[in-house]
């Protein structure tokens, strides 16, 4: 099952690579499942399963799946995993995008979106460092986040 799993997740990753989005998810929902079996959910290859089906989701525009996802396994993440880990800093990033790219978003999930991931950049630049390629990331969201929050917050001039 531990070698099914590892060639399913490759070819999922491959799947999302080519733009294959729904055949990505099907498979990482099925690389979840396996791993929640093999591992339960306090194993760092679980949560990986998780992260990755929670990015797939996104990319489907499954917005509520992902953020449910998120919130169940986050505090697990930061618990098994430390917040020296990268992965809890992805779960946030991708949580953040979850909210900020879903577009029933209201202006109170742009806002958590924004200090979510201010507070993410924050912690990553002083734990990885700035110059590490997560925090950039997290920076590269942080701006598409706020330039949401602006888009919307702000009154149209036209009329």
């Amino acid at each position: 099952m531990f070698l099914r799993l590892v060639a399913q997740n490759n070819l999922s990753n491959t799947y999302a690579m080519l733009g294959r989005y729904e055949q990505a998810l099907s498979m990482r929902q099925e690389v979840y499942s396996g791993r929640l079996r093999l591992n339960g959910e306090e194993n760092e290859y679980t949560l990986t399963a998780a992260n990755n089906l929670a990015f797939s989701l996104v990319d489907a525009q499954r917005f509520e799946e992902a953020k449910s996802l998120l919130r169940k396994v986050m505090p697990v993440a930061r618990r098994v995993l430390g917040e020296s880990s990268d992965l809890p800093f992805t779960m946030k990033k991708i949580h953040a995008e979850a909210l900020y790219e879903d577009p029933a978003a209201t202006l109170d999930d742009l806002r958590e979106a924004v200090t979510t991931l201010e507070e993410t950049v924050r912690i990553a630049q002083r734990v990885l460092g700035g110059s590490h390629p997560l925090t950039g990331k997290i920076e590269f969201r942080l701006r598409d986040a706020r330039a949401a929050l602006t888009a919307r917050d702000t009154p149209s001039t036209s009329g």
